[in-house]
């Protein structure tokens, strides 16, 4: 008779061992929920404030054009004459603003879930979260939006897509 046992130790550890989450991915979608967290806030904020914000634009835009408004603030804010559009038709199209801001940011959720899960699947469902706030912008108010704060935050969407990119051959299901 043998002498064998079958102690943890003596099987073969690679045999049930899952493939652990890699540290850039981790990272990666950590960042993606904390991110995700703040467009919420401002998604679900900017949903209740537009009317305030369209009823009192003629005193925003008067706050915008003081001289004491610091220049640097002002390089960050889009021309005042398409600020005031930009207010109007955020008002106008508050509702389909905010549902597919909500779908948006239930995509790039979902998607670093399904990346922390080494999905392959998640990778797309999270491009399509950041790219539909890009589309929904154009569509509802147009490109003049996109100035100042908007392309830094467009640029931050953009990294993140190419991170993402970098550490899909993680994914393997």
């Amino acid at each position: 008779m043998s002498n064998q046992h079958n102690s943890p130790d003596s099987l073969d550890s690679g045999e049930f061992d899952t493939p652990k989450l890699p540290t850039g991915l981790n990272v990666l979608t950590i960042l993606t929920f904390i991110g995700s967290a703040f467009v919420l806030y401002f998604t679900v904020s900017g949903f209740l404030s537009a009317e305030t914000s369209y009823q009192k634009k003629d005193e925003i835009l008067a706050q915008m054009n003081a001289p004491e408004m610091p220049s640097f603030v002002k390089n960050f804010l889009p021309p005042m004459e398409h600020f005031e559009e930009i207010l109007i038709k955020s008002y106008e199209n508050r509702l389909p603003l905010f549902i597919l801001g909500l779908l948006a940011t239930v995509l790039c959720i979902y998607g670093a879930f399904q990346m922390r899960k080494l999905k392959k699947q998640g990778f797309l469902f999270y491009v399509i979260g950041q790219l539909l706030p890009f589309v929904t912008t154009v569509f509802f108010i147009g490109t003049f939006a996109f100035y100042g704060m908007t392309v830094f935050f467009s640029l931050i969407s953009i990294l993140f897509i190419v991170l993402y990119y970098f550490q899909r051959k993680h994914l393997v299901y």
